[in-house]
């Protein structure tokens, strides 16, 4: 797991520049030679906009690589707090559980009216809601929890819970289709509907870990229309500039929001093994499970 600015990270300064000119002349056998860059360069300076177009370029690049590091984020986070309520979801509510009943059990003995409002409190929290099973994606119903959440707080076995992230090849293919099908490489409408469509379908199959999926959409976009880019106006190269900038603020503060969160934080405490995060995670739920119920067998036994 690496978060957005982590991943955002490139070569050094001593990285090879690779140019579609350069990939030209070694294929000839022949090398590139300065004069040839600098011929190059004086050409594209005659042009007023020539400036503008490589730094629109440049941000366009750099955007596309924070967005796919900024979305490869999300789909952690998104996967790994789903895993983390199928694992320990079950675990939590006996907590709750045995919480209410503790409280229930003082104010029973002690008659108190402060600690009848507490009990009422932690029982209300527990009441189902209406519409709960779909709420809950399947753990509970209005008679509780259901049959695999029960298994896991008996150690029975359960079906194992899908992967926390996508595989590497999945995050590969990923990384590719975004880069080469981004929308915001489209300078017309038409194309870049084509490719908000497509890009659609990329990620809720990168959301899956389908890489079988991601594959057949590797081959399909290879196959598809290119669209090539003509030479921008000085006006439309400043208004792009300054719609790439806002939209890498949004995507720095949902960055931040996701590292902020709860289950962010707890992916970074453990980023090369998020599943033994869990299993320690749970362990220690257990502990406290043993805990209460020892708790309230010695309230009850008391009464």
């Amino acid at each position: 797991m690496t978060t957005p600015e982590a991943e955002q990270g490139g070569g050094g300064a001593g990285e090879e520049r690779v140019t579609p000119e350069g990939d030209a002349a070694r294929a000839e056998g022949g090398e590139v030679r300065p004069e040839d860059g600098a011929a190059q360069g004086e050409g594209e300076a005659a042009r007023p906009e020539a400036r503008l177009e490589r730094a629109v370029r440049a941000a366009e690049q750099a955007l596309i690589e924070y967005e796919i590091a900024v979305e490869t984020f999300r789909v952690e986070v998104e996967n790994f707090s789903r895993l983390h309520e199928q694992k320990l979801g079950p675990v939590y509510a006996r907590l709750e559980e045995l919480d209410a009943r503790i409280l229930e059990a003082r104010a029973a003995r002690s008659g108190d009216a402060e600690d009848r409002r507490r009990a009422e409190e932690a029982r209300a929290r527990l009441a189902p809601i209406p519409g709960v099973e779909e709420l809950l994606h399947g753990w509970m119903d209005d008679s509780g929890l259901f049959p695999e959440a029960v298994a896991m707080l008996t150690d029975q076995a359960v079906r194992p819970p899908q992967r926390v992230r996508p595989s590497e090849e999945a995050r590969k293919l990923y990384r590719e289709l975004a880069r080469k099908a981004h929308p915001d490489l489209a300078q017309e409408e038409g194309e870049r509907a084509r490719r908000e469509e497509f890009i659609t379908r990329v990620n809720a199959a990168y959301a899956r870990g389908d890489e079988a999926e991601l594959r057949e959409l590797a081959e399909e976009w290879a196959k598809g229309p290119e669209l090539k880019r003509g030479p921008s106006r000085a006006e439309e190269l400043y208004a792009r500039l300054e719609w790439l900038a806002q939209r890498k603020e949004l995507l720095a503060l949902l960055a931040k929001e996701l590292e902020e969160s709860a289950i962010g934080r707890m992916l970074q405490l453990a980023p090369d093994d998020p599943d033994g995060l869990l299993d320690e995670i749970g362990q220690q739920l257990l502990t406290q499970v043993t805990e209460r119920e020892r708790e309230l067998a010695a309230l009850l036994a008391e009464g």
